[in-house]
């Protein structure tokens, strides 16, 4: 199975790349698209969008997980990311792709056996777990990996019913 995993945001949208075969798992690509506040939304949400649909095309994954947002205490954040997510959703959709979506939590007790993991445990663990020769290059790579990784290892009943 080989699943492209996002961790949405309009400032910095995180992706990975995981191929998991007979019962290992393995980094095939991160990265993480920037953009600028000075750029007009709909470019930057185009961005986003031609990133994912680029990804798709490149690599054909059986999947697409997002991370679901957190919603805090500024809404315009939420907005933003919501916005990004949706990006992500419609080029997955463009493409036929399945688009699961899992909760912070949900992802932290899959990789760490704690839903409320700090980001430099999460990190290592994925560095772990993808046995990398160094930690991913930033936190939106990092999560994104992570939950590709919490799909790829979603019991058969739960693929395709995380939402």
């Amino acid at each position: 199975m080989k699943v492209l995993g996002i961790d949405p945001g309009t400032a910095a949208c995180g992706y990975g790349i995981v191929h998991g075969s007979g019962g290992r798992l393995k980094a095939v690509g991160s990265g993480c698209w920037r953009t600028s506040p000075r750029e007009p939304l709909d470019t930057r949400l185009l961005t986003i969008f031609e990133g994912v649909q680029g990804l798709v095309a490149e690599h054909e994954p059986d999947a697409v997980a997002i991370e679901e947002s957190y919603v805090g205490a500024d809404a315009r954040i939420a907005l933003s990311v919501g916005q990004a997510r949706g990006a992500v959703l419609v080029a997955a959709a463009s493409a036929g792709v399945d688009c699961v979506e899992y909760a912070p939590a949900h992802v932290k007790q899959a990789l760490c056996g704690y839903g409320r993991a700090e980001k430099a445990q999460m990190t290592r663990m994925v560095k772990l777990v993808l046995g990398l020769d160094r930690e991913p290059a930033s936190s939106h790579e990092a999560d994104a990996l992570a939950v590709a990784i919490c799909h790829a290892l979603a019991p058969p009943r739960l693929v395709g019913a995380a939402t």
